[in-house]
């Protein structure tokens, strides 16, 4: 039948009974069933749910029909409805007969009611904005207390008038009302529908369907209207339960749709589900469209919902018997808070006092009497009252709902209280039971109890009082959890005793009976009803004047109690129901209070304020006087004396300079992490960043659309010269340029988006950085969204910034920058903490990080600077102000208080104009403050030659008040005459700056500008315009302000809107820069001004470094404070302004105020006259009483202009001792001690030198931060601490978009660094479902972060923008460093040796070498590689050299660092280290997508050398991608040799040479990947590495071939490693020989070379020459980068090139001459990269112990064999500067760990059998060292003698610069120099062998004197050679002079013994 009961029956079998009967009654047509039937509605005693929720308000709200789809959670029973009769008509709004039943087209209709009949209005889901007309028996409806409607239905068609419809399913068909869920009168017949005065039918009053309508509907809630409730639709959800994934709301609904989810048939299962209710994804899918009706205004009601446990009627088949009822419930959890719906539409719900995270719109159960609110109660009480609904059921309310504000948000605060926290249920904390209600509810009254007058209660306190308590009661449960593992069935915890309903209300009177009846308890016997209108007659009567809170208290019910509260305070109600508002519903009542005239009487109250009545009149009298007086008199001193003072040469002003554009230390700190940040991304493994792949970068700059900002960051791009640094533009940038890379979010942000994503798709080398700066702003989503399909403008930033195309782009990186990160740190955000980066503390354990002459002042310092001991606080409020203000609001409670605050204030602006101009009467109608104000702005351009001036920032944030505000000063402005004094600028977002022509013309003098058409485009730019600056829009978007910005009046801001981001953002207008080269007090030179980045607020004395404006004054409290602020001229101004609001009949709102000024002051202070002449005397006792109550006042009645005279504060060079520059009159001495000792002697002095030095307010503008004005709510929410001296503001939720995840959470605490409250947000906010991060997690991805997307988040006006653009620039650069390489760009030493005989290859366009002409030319022994220059010269047969022929020589120590590179861009043919990884090098390198690592195997290779005597047994590592190199046994068998090609091979497809590098330490920085230099050729490259390291080069290289030296060379030079590489070349090609001959291929034919090439070869070049003719002088020459695939092939392609034993080339320099290139080949040295004929050198052998010179050594055993070595002169090799690795990862360290001193070269040999310190250091490197740097001690003689070269017989051993050496070799057939013409200095023989005989050494001749060394591998083997070589005869020996080098026994020493040539 569509009914459902009201109350609940006793018995379900009754239920039944009664059910049938009535069924049967309705059927049989008879008359009125028995009276009986009333008593079915009975009243709900036992309401076991606790899924009650917010207050119902708007029945017209329709609920649609099935709005959450059937139940998830149940088999799903949907409504049939019965198809219409055939050729019926079924058009929404007429009946099937056709007939037209819409109120709209039938209301001047004559309509037949039948007797017992009313006509009632239905609305059906088809037509929301249509009530159809119905007639219905009165007997089935309710009466006016929603009783006694007999169940079921009798009605009548009034359109066709068919009659006898008993079913209202049956009667909805027939009216087409198209249901979905069952047909229920409760649901669809909504109004009763009445007669107006013309007799047109029109809408009514509700129809009262009490509880029958809210136990269906209690998960829904509807639509505010614009004056109650406006909380409900755009709250946002409930913060989930601690530890759910977020908020379940149903995403694709309209905003405003009642999104009940709940089955409207199913109350108790909707009240049972608990937390599974819809929790995301068993949310309904599908939701009929509902027209959002946000905007409607109605007669309001607010309706309760009533929620039954128990079993539903037996016809709803869904119920199943294991659905739990609530009453099963541990304690409630919630399902009803779980249907929560979303908010988002509108900018998300701001709150403040019981607004909490958790706003939300609840059902609020009904119960009871409804309660009538009284008709007058506004007008009586002067504010609405908010009353929050608390625990249990809540009454209906009727009557004057436009005069009350009902809140769910206790009863959230309740509820999330009352779920424990998982935290603890890891512990089995299941059986800790939740703080019970009784104790909840005692907690609110203690916490109300304690609230001062002017403060309001705040959400967020209380949750933390719940905490607390829970905690503490706890304590003993949780511990012993977290000790001892969980039981299975863990103990009961014993019982405290608790709170019972019968002692609470007992208990809640004690408490409040302290607090002076500012909280009133009412205890109720039945239900709340008798409390609320027992509360309301109290309010009518006035009883409860006093009364700040009523606690209505009903504890009857066994089961638990009922409870709300009233917040019945002026103040605190005011403030309350206003912060219910959104920011747009805020700005919606603003502009209708504007509109509609409803402000008039607050104009015109304001007029009769003044004496001579209207101020108008008074104005216009004043205008009339003073006509051209004023203009003429005030203009003159400031304008007309400006100029004349340019022309005449007279001292202009010198304070005023612009800032020119500079990085500083802190941007350059913040940049550089931001590249670190960069870096650590692209060497992740994930390679979601390839930083090798981009060449350039390239930018946008996304900003909010305020015009302002706009310029600004224009302006830094343009000057910070990053276009040009980015190569993005060329010279001389237009500003039209620099506009492609900033985008303004605006309407056509779109197509210039879309442009930059085209472009980073066309340029996939180009890196493109995002930036959204100011990105707090605009976090909607545009997919959660509800109008974001309309409306393009709505989630912008989402739509574009998290667009498919910017996530998956692997060349854009994302970067977010704000102040104010705390929405984008949730635990569904998209940035991960590890790309976080925060702006860095200047100090760290008092050191100053980063040096800077300037410090910032941000939120802290000034909230530091209120609790300054000797300066007047720059955060500071109006007491006056605000008082007339809650003076006025008690008088107009209608207007919004941001209206009358805006009023006043321009009052208050206006008054002190005129007060300033000479209606001195007018002081008295202003406060203290705004005069101050007012006269240093009007004053301080006279002060300055310029007529520079100060900036006030006046904060209106509602646009239409700003107009309102601009408008109205101008306008007193005007007829004061003063529009050349200072300007009035109305800053819109939306537009630029307006300024007028005079002004102009000062700004362009002052800054030099000649351009005609220039106009100021951002504030920065009004630096030093006297102005006040009346700010508006909702929000800042990043706008800087000018040095000269003195005071910001924040005053306005919307103080009910206490979010953290809100609050800091409205601060951040006033961040500044101080001059840190003021001088500073004791203490504060130490102490550290630490940036609230890391710190909200600090203990360190940062106060004492202030430099304000103003006297000192003792650390006082805000009562105290506000005395001293109400002195003087302010006493006199407060008193009259009381006496006139007397007359008005509000006195007793101010009469505290007057009381508060000290008495004995006179009304009227001073005149100004004589304040400027002399202070008024002033006794000692006075001053030191409260130095700050006499001078701060006077100094705002003074002009300002006596500053110059009377402030030693403001002299060039202040005295350290005073602070500040003082405002006003100043009788101040240097410091608060000496006040009283303050004598006017001491002024004089310093008047005259003040005069000509700083009476420009510029000059203290860089030294003193703004002074800043706040509401008073906002003052103490910033300036109170909590328990660990945390600002409270800093508690407070920290964005609109996102909410608390549980209550269960720590507080924020002091100590936390930026990082640490990062992470606490993360964990403890969700966004709320309208954040663009809310659907984050729903990706599937477990890791949710974004990898290229950083965050950067610093202060306000800190410098970000510079520190990002100085970011941009430094990536720029290293991508192009990444690009480039320090090469060794050195010439050849020794050039100037060379003879010009007949040593010249003169065949100059040979590209090979003719072997015969090339057998011809001599050998060049000299080295002439400058890595050798420190090296000793090889001397020959041709020289004659002078000692001063070799250039100056560089120190010894670390000459890597000192030799000479150049920076090269890497070419596409250069060998690559491990960080470069392009798409083709993929493969090449192993890393195969497919596969982890390129699987190798491990293979040994032996084989024996006679020379040592034992088989060499070397390991190869194979990939198997290269096993195709070597020959095996058989597959995966034996390794048997390398694959050689043959010398007859002519293929270009591959490199024949195999490339060995020898490496160590270098497994990173080497350059192992050939890929590109080799072209993409094939070629073979085999690793040397040592035993130790091939892990990690395995790891780094998976690709290369390695060869694995034996584990004996781990310390061993590079000598051992090409010794071994020859040796095993040569081995192998013997085995290929062989392996080859079986196949008919001659020995010879096997390829022979091999190349040796350093692991830091990087580029390869060839010179093109073109010469003019064979014997020409003249030729052309130019170079390029070829690859070593050219270079190898063109060698290996060379004539009769196994004739050649080793080929090399010239070593790359950018100084290369035409003489060095000119011949094409020379036989000389060849060194880095050389190609080996291992068959030819198989004789001559690397020595395997040499550390260093080896391949001269080499070299020269090659030529003295007779073999040919030829160097390309014409290819060079550049080398990479490689600082690791190499030669230098060998360290000589002592044995002795202990000892920390280095160890110098001549500590590298000591005598045998000493005590001396053994070195960990092999043998042959000490030698080698100690030779290079103290051979002189060996061979005096020969030092500078580079005649008598030392004879060094069959190696080459470096003595150092200074001395030279001649090789000779001992093997017979060598080739050697003629030494007959040679004396030598000395001998050194050096482990010779049996070739060297004593007839071999007698052929040379030494000088007298000259010095042998011989050098052995023991003492026994030194005298037997001393003996074999006879060497006593000629060279004597002392015992003393024998040595070994400094190694233990075990480490095998070297021996040497030394003697003199007899």
């Amino acid at each position: 039948m569509g009914n459902s009961y009201a109350g609940q029956l006793k018995t379900t079998r009754f239920e039944e009974v009664l059910h049938n009967s009535i069924e049967a009654s309705l059927r049989s047509n008879s008359l009125v069933p028995r009276p009986i039937f009333s008593q079915l509605y009975l009243e709900a005693e036992q309401q076991l749910s606790a899924l009650e929720g917010g207050s119902r308000v708007d029945n017209e709200e329709e609920e649609e029909e099935g709005a959450g789809g059937p139940e998830q959670n149940c088999p799903p029973n949907p409504y049939q409805m019965h198809p219409p009769p055939e050729g019926c008509c079924t058009t929404d709004g007429f009946c099937q007969a056709g007939k037209d039943l819409r109120l709209v087209s039938i209301s001047s209709e004559p309509i037949d009611v039948p007797a017992g009949f009313l006509l009632v209005g239905a609305k059906s889901p088809s037509l929301p904005d249509h009530l159809l007309v119905c007639a219905v028996d009165k007997r089935f409806l309710p009466d006016d207390n929603g009783h006694n409607a007999l169940l079921g239905f009798s009605g009548n068609c009034v359109g066709c008038g068919k009659k006898g419809f008993c079913y209202f399913t049956e009667f909805s068909n027939h009216i087409n009302l198209k249901l979905t869920t069952q047909p229920k009168k409760q649901k669809h017949l909504k109004y009763y529908l009445v007669r107006n005065a013309q007799g047109a039918l029109t809408k009514g009053p509700l129809i009262c369907w009490k509880g029958s309508e809210f136990r269906s509907r209690q998960g829904s809630v509807g639509a505010c209207s614009s004056s109650l409730f406006p909380l409900l639709d755009s709250s946002g959800p409930l913060a989930p339960f601690p530890g759910e994934p977020g908020p379940g709301t149903i995403p694709s609904a309209p905003l405003g749709a009642p999104q009940a989810g709940s089955a409207s048939d199913h109350p108790a299962l909707t009240a049972a589900l608990g937390p599974a209710l819809f929790n995301g994804k068993d949310s309904p899918k599908h939701q009929p469209p509902v027209k959002n009706r946000l905007s409607t205004v109605s007669r309001p009601s607010a309706l309760g919902f009533l929620s039954n446990s128990g079993p539903p009627k037996k016809r709803h088949k869904g119920w199943s018997p294991e659905s739990p009822s609530a009453s099963d419930g541990g304690y409630p959890q919630g399902g009803g808070n779980r249907a929560k719906y979303e908010s988002a539409g509108v900018t998300c719900m701001p709150q403040v006092g019981l607004v909490g995270p958790a706003s939300v719109t609840f059902p609020v159960v009904a119960s009871g009497e409804p309660v009538s609110v009284p008709d007058n109660l506004l007008k009586i009480c002067k504010a609405k009252p908010v009353i929050f609904k608390g625990h249990g059921n809540f009454p209906y309310l009727c009557g004057n709902l436009n005069d009350v504000v009902v809140s769910p948000l206790l009863y959230t605060c309740y509820q999330n209280s009352q779920s424990v926290s998982r935290a603890y249920e890891q512990y089995g904390a299941s059986t800790i039971q939740p703080i019970s209600e009784e104790m909840q509810l005692l907690l609110t009254v203690y916490y109300l109890v304690q609230l001062a007058a002017d403060q309001v209660p705040l959400m967020e306190d209380l949750e933390q009082i719940f905490l607390r308590s829970w905690r503490e009661s706890h304590l003993t449960e949780i511990r012993q959890y977290q000790q001892a593992p969980p039981q299975p069935f863990p103990p009961v915890p014993g019982a405290v005793a608790p709170v019972t309903s019968a002692q609470l209300p007992w208990l809640a009177g004690l408490a409040a009976s302290s607090c002076n009846d500012s909280v009133h308890i009412i205890e109720c016997t039945y239900s709340l009803a008798e409390g609320l209108s027992e509360m309301f007659r109290l309010l009518i009567e006035g009883k409860l004047a006093k009364t700040n809170y009523v606690v209505i208290i009903c504890a009857c019910r066994s089961a638990a109690i009922d409870s709300c509260i009233a917040v019945t305070g002026k103040y605190q109600a005011r403030i309350l129901s206003e912060s219910l508002l959104t920011p747009a519903e805020y700005q919606k009542e603003v502009n209708y209070e504007l509109v509609t005239g409803k402000v008039d009487s607050l104009g015109a109250f304001f007029s009769t304020l003044c004496p001579e009545g209207d101020i108008d009149i008074l104005l216009d009298k004043f205008h009339q006087e003073n006509q051209g007086l004023v203009s003429s008199s005030l203009t003159a001193s400031s304008v007309t004396k400006s100029a004349s003072l340019d022309v005449s040469g007279a001292p202009a002003c010198t304070s005023y300079h612009l800032e020119p554009h500079r990085i500083r230390p802190f941007q350059l700190a913040v940049a550089q992490k931001l590249l670190s940040h960069v870096c650590s991304i692209a060497d992740s493994s994930t390679q979601n960043l390839d930083l090798g792949s981009f060449e350039k970068v390239d930018f946008l700059i996304c900003i909010p659309p305020s015009e302002v900002t706009y310029q600004q960051t224009l302006f830094h791009v343009w000057h910070s010269g990053v276009l040009l640094e980015l190569g993005l533009e060329k010279e001389h940038v237009t500003r039209q340029r620099v506009e492609q890379y900033v985008l303004k979010l605006d309407a056509e942000a779109q197509t210039k988006f879309k442009s930059f994503l085209q472009n980073s798709f066309q340029n996939p080398h180009t890196l493109f950085v995002l930036i959204h700066d100011h990105a707090h702003w605009d976090l909607v989503s545009a997919v959660h969204n509800l109008y974001s399909q309309s409306d393009p403008s709505v989630g912008l930033v989402d739509r574009l910034l998290n667009c498919k195309e910017v996530k998956e782009a692997p060349n854009i990186v994302t970067l977010h920058v704000t102040s104010f990160p705390y929405a984008l740190q949730t635990q569904h955000t998209l940035v991960s903490p590890y790309n976080e980066i925060h702006w860095p503390a200047s100090y760290s354990d008092g050191v100053d990080l980063y040096p800077e002459n300037k410090k910032y002042f941000g939120l802290s310092e000034f909230i530091e600077s209120t609790l300054s001991g000797h300066s007047l606080p720059l955060l500071r409020y109006d007491s006056s102000f605000e008082a007339m203000v809650t003076a006025l609001g008690k008088r107009f409670p209608r207007l919004h208080s941001a209206v009358i605050r805006t009023f006043v204030l321009v009052q208050h602006y206006a008054a002190a104009m005129m007060a300033v101009s000479g209606l001195s009467q007018m002081k008295n109608y202003t406060s203290v403050e705004t005069l101050e104000i007012t006269q240093n702005l009007i004053n301080s351009p006279k002060q300055c030659p310029c007529g520079h001036g100060l900036m006030v920032l006046l904060r209106v944030p509602c646009s239409p008040l700003a107009a309102v505000a601009y408008e109205r000063l101008a306008h007193v402005r005007a007829r004061l005459a003063l529009e050349e004094h200072f300007e009035i600028i109305l800053g819109n977002p939306a537009s630029g700056i307006t300024i007028g022509k005079h002004f102009l013309k000062q700004l362009k003098v002052w800054q030099n500008i000649e351009d005609a058409e220039w106009r100021p485009q951002t504030y920065l730019e009004l630096e030093g315009l006297p102005c006040i600056l009346i700010f508006s829009g909702m929000d800042p978007h990043g706008e800087s302000l000018p040095r000269s910005l003195r005071y910001c009046d924040l005053r306005l801001i919307n103080s009910s809107c206490l979010v953290r981001t809100a609050l800091e953002q409205e601060l951040g207008l006033a961040a500044y820069f101080v001059s840190s080269e003021a001088p500073l007090e004791k203490g504060a030179r130490t102490e550290a001004l630490e940036s609230d980045a890391e710190k909200l607020s600090s203990t360190d004395n940062e106060d004492e470094e202030l430099v304000t404006e103003g006297s000192t004054s003792e650390k006082r409290s805000p009562v105290k404070r506000e005395r001293s602020r109400s002195h003087d001229s302010a006493s006199s101004s407060l008193s009259s302004k009381a006496s006139k609001l007397e007359r008005e009949g509000i006195c007793e709102e101010l009469a505290f105020l007057e009381s508060s000024a000290p008495c004995g002051e006179s009304s009227a202070g001073p005149s100004q006259g004589e304040q400027a002449r002399s202070p008024p005397p002033c006794g000692p006792s006075e001053e030191a009483r409260a130095p700050g109550e006499r001078q701060r006042p006077r100094a705002a009645g003074g002009p300002p202009l006596v500053i110059s005279r009377q402030s030693p504060g403001l002299t060039p060079q202040p005295d350290p001792g005073l602070k500040s520059g003082q405002r006003g009159l100043q009788v101040l001495a240097p410091s608060a001690s000496s006040l009283g000792s303050a004598s006017s002697p001491a002024l004089p002095a310093a008047g005259p030198l003040v005069l000509q030095a700083s009476q420009c307010s510029m000059t203290k503008a860089c030294r003193q931060p703004p002074v800043v004005f706040l509401p008073k709510l906002v003052y103490d929410m910033v300036t109170s601490t909590d328990g660990s001296g945390l600002p409270k503001a800093a508690s407070l939720l920290p964005s609109h978009s996102v909410m608390w995840a549980s209550s269960f959470r720590p507080l924020l605490s002091k100590t936390m660094t930026s990082t640490e409250q990062s992470l606490y947000y993360r964990q403890w906010t969700v966004p709320r479902p309208g954040h663009m991060d809310y659907g984050n997690r729903a990706e599937g991805r477990v890791d949710g972060f974004h990898p290229r997307r950083l965050l950067l988040s610093g202060p306000p006006q800190i410098g970000k923008t510079g520190a990002y653009l100085q970011f941009l620039s430094i990536l720029s650069r290293m991508l192009i460093r990444l690009t480039e390489v320090d090469v060794y760009d050195e010439e050849e030493i020794n050039i100037n040796l060379r003879e010009d005989s007949d040593w010249h290859y003169l065949q100059l366009s040979d590209p090979w070498p003719d072997l015969e002409l090339f057998k011809k030319l001599p050998f060049d022994y000299i080295i002439h590689d400058p890595k050798y220059e420190d090296a000793s010269l090889i001397c020959s047969h041709h020289q004659s050299i002078k000692s001063e022929d070799r250039g100056t020589h560089r120190k010894p120590e670390d000459p890597c660092m000192r030799r000479r590179t150049a920076r090269m861009r890497l070419s596409k043919f250069a060998a690559y280290n491990t960080y470069h990884h392009c798409e083709q090098c993929h493969q090449y390198l192993g890393f195969h997508p497919r596969r982890q690592l390129y699987e190798s195997t491990l293979h040994a290779f032996a084989f024996s050398y006679s020379m040592l005597g034992e088989e060499i047994q070397l390991h190869f590592i194979i990939p198997k991608s290269k096993e195709h190199h070597f020959v095996f046994s058989q597959p995966g068998g034996q390794l048997e040799s390398m694959r050689l090609p043959l010398v007859t091979d002519k293929s270009h497809e591959y490199i024949k040479s195999p490339t060995f590098t020898p490496t160590t330490g270098r497994h990173e920085h080497g350059l192992f990947n050939l890929y590109h230099a080799m072209d993409g050729a094939s070629h073979l490259h085999v690793l040397v590495v040592k035993e130790y390291e091939m892990a990690i080069y395995k790891k780094y290289w998976p690709n290369h071939i390695m060869l694995v030296l034996p584990s004996i060379f781990n310390s061993a030079g590079v000598g051992a490693a090409h010794f071994l590489i020859k040796e095993l070349s040569y081995h192998n090609l013997e085995l290929e020989r062989n392996r080859q001959e079986e196949l008919g291929i001659k020995p010879q034919d096997i390829w022979p070379f091999i190349v040796i090439s350093d692991d830091s070869c990087v580029m390869w070049n060839v010179v093109d020459v073109d010469s003019g003719g064979e014997r020409s002088r003249e030729f052309s020459w130019s170079e390029r980068n070829v690859s070593l695939k050219y270079i190898m092939q063109h060698i290996e392609a060379s004539p009769n090139i196994t004739h050649y034993a080793l080929i090399g080339m010239r070593k790359w320099s950018s100084k290369t001459g035409s003489h060095e290139v000119r011949e094409p080949f020379s036989r000389c040295h060849v060194h880095d990269f050389i190609v080996l004929n291992v068959d030819l050198t198989q004789n001559v052998q690397y020595n395997q112990n040499r550390f260093m010179c080896d391949d001269v050594d080499f070299n020269l055993r090659v030529h003295s064999a007779g073999l040919l070595l030829c160097r390309f002169n014409r290819f060079s090799v550049m080398k990479k500067q490689i600082v690791v690795g190499g030669h230098r990862s060998f360290h000589i360290t002592s044995k002795v760990s202990d000892s920390p001193m280095a160890v110098v070269p001549a500590q590298y040999i000591c005598a045998p059998d000493s005590k001396h310190t053994f070195l960990a250091a092999p043998a042959q490197l000490l030698l080698e060292k100690f030779l290079q740097h103290h051979s002189h001690r060996f061979f005096p003689l020969s030092l500078k003698n580079l005649g008598h070269p030392v004879l060094s017989v069959d190696c080459y051993l470096n003595l150092g610069s200074q001395i030279s050496v001649c090789y000779v070799s001992s093997r017979p057939h060598s080739l050697n120099i003629s030494c007959s013409d040679f004396v030598f200095s000395g001998l050194l023989l050096y482990l010779c062998d049996s070739f060297v005989g004593a007839s071999f050494l007698k052929k040379f001749h030494f000088l007298k004197g000259a010095t042998l060394c011989v050098i052995c591998q023991d003492r026994n083997s030194l005298r037997q050679t001393v003996v074999r070589l006879e060497l006593e005869d000629e060279w004597q020996f002392r015992l003393r002079d024998e040595f070994q080098t400094a190694n233990a026994k075990e480490d095998r020493p070297l021996f040497f013994l030394t003697g003199r040539h007899i």
